[in-house]
């Protein structure tokens, strides 16, 4: 692997490990929905199933998501489940930042993955269109 490729693991990392340094000694637990779901008052009732009703479509859409880019190599359409569940995550961030400031700021990483994601499965999938068109390495002439 070469060390663009460590740097590129390693980033989606970076965010959650350093708000847990900061936030260790004043938290129990960062995790966004259960900060959502604690601030609703916790069990099952009816104020937490729009909240976290969203946040389990999301977490399906994102599943198929992963179904359909790697198991089917369909592009076109991960690509677009992909910007339904961008769509998705912006809700959840809207429905979650009057409950709870931090879950929402919490989800904005995700997005940032999501539209590396999107525009990896677009190129992917504009690519597959057309095979012929595809850009030519610096120095080759084509035919």
């Amino acid at each position: 692997m070469q060390p663009q490729g460590t740097i590129f693991l390693a980033l989606p990392h970076l965010g959650p490990i350093l708000l847990w340094l900061l936030t260790r000694h004043r938290m129990s637990g960062c995790y966004a929905s259960y900060l959502v779901w604690k601030n609703l008052g916790g069990g099952f009732g009816w104020p937490l199933v729009l909240p976290l009703g969203l946040y389990a479509v999301q977490l399906a859409v994102s599943w198929a998501v992963l179904i359909l880019f790697f198991a089917a190599h369909t592009h076109g359409l991960a690509l677009l489940h992909l910007l339904l569940l961008y769509g998705l995550v912006v809700s959840t961030a809207l429905i979650w930042h009057p409950i709870n400031k931090l879950a929402a700021v919490l989800l904005l990483p995700y997005l940032a993955w999501l539209t590396v994601t999107a525009s990896i499965a677009y190129r992917l999938w504009r690519d597959s269109l057309c095979p012929n068109h595809q850009p030519q390495p610096m120095g080759e002439k084509s035919d």
